[in-house]
């Protein structure tokens, strides 16, 4: 099931107590707005969903790091529940959070999001992503570059396309960026079709311990983009490049009629 079961159902309740996840809402202000109405379109941006009613507000729902649309009835209310809006046939669906760093608001502005990165088109993700001087990881995690990829997503992606977390985007060619683009889309597909990003091969190896599934070397870890970083030195590489000295230039010095050279290095 997905929220395109809910389309066209009368909304009957919702429970919007939780007034971190729905800040800056007042308790009520979500289900006053909302009941009586109907969803008539579901959408998705990255980790960016939004509902529109036919004459009403918009609610948008923003998943945080782990939370789950949870379209089932439980007997009970599941405490991990953030915001629940039910039906009048019934149905029900709930944004689910333990660790409660999602978002339920009205009328969400989308306007910083970027382009969902299973879409991005080739030329845009290569102008989107390959732009600055920025490490590669630090760009993928940027939602206002692309939508939708987290920190284990963007370490599974980047072993996939066998490249550097702090490689510089500078560094890419079209290439490198074209590959990457595959291996995005090949993992956001494998994630929905087996249940999670944590299903990921990498991922399922990814810590202190861990080996490099492929070629079993260890894996190195390290923060890139303010996020804990693995990745594989052997498949991935250091990320940086090896810099050569400047070349040096001599200077001529003649104490008490002994020429000798002495080099110096430009900075």
């Amino acid at each position: 099931m997905t929220l395109e079961s809910v389309l066209g159902q009368r909304i009957a309740g919702v429970d919007d107590s939780d007034t971190y996840v729905c800040r800056p809402h007042q308790p009520g202000e979500l289900a006053a707005a909302l009941v009586g109405h109907e969803f008539v379109s579901a959408h998705r941006r990255g980790k960016f969903l939004w509902l529109a009613t036919e004459d009403g507000p918009t609610l948008g729902l923003h998943l945080g790091m782990a939370g789950a649309i949870a379209l089932e009835a439980p007997d009970d209310k599941p405490i991990w529940d953030r915001f629940t809006v039910e039906f009048d046939n019934g149905s029900r669906f709930a944004l689910r959070d333990k660790r409660r760093l999602g978002r339920a608001v009205l009328n969400p502005d989308l306007s910083h999001v970027g382009p969902d990165a299973a879409d991005v088109g080739r030329d845009e993700f290569r102008r989107l992503v390959g732009a600055g001087n920025t490490p590669l990881k630090a760009r993928l995690l940027d939602q206002g570059a692309i939508s939708g990829v987290g920190n284990l997503l963007a370490d599974q992606v980047l072993w996939q396309a066998r490249i550097a977390p702090q490689r510089l985007t500078s560094e890419l060619s079209h290439e490198d960026l074209d590959r990457l683009r595959r291996e995005l889309r090949a993992a956001v597909r494998a994630a929905i079709r087996k249940g999670g990003v944590h299903t990921g091969s990498f991922v399922a190896v990814r810590d202190r311990d861990g080996a490099c599934p492929r070629c079993g070397h260890h894996l190195e870890r390290a923060t890139v983009g303010g996020r804990t970083t693995y990745w594989c030195p052997t498949c991935q590489g250091s990320g940086t490049r090896t810099r050569t000295a400047p070349p040096a230039f001599y200077s001529l010095r003649i104490p008490s009629g002994e020429i000798t050279c002495t080099p110096t290095f430009q900075a």
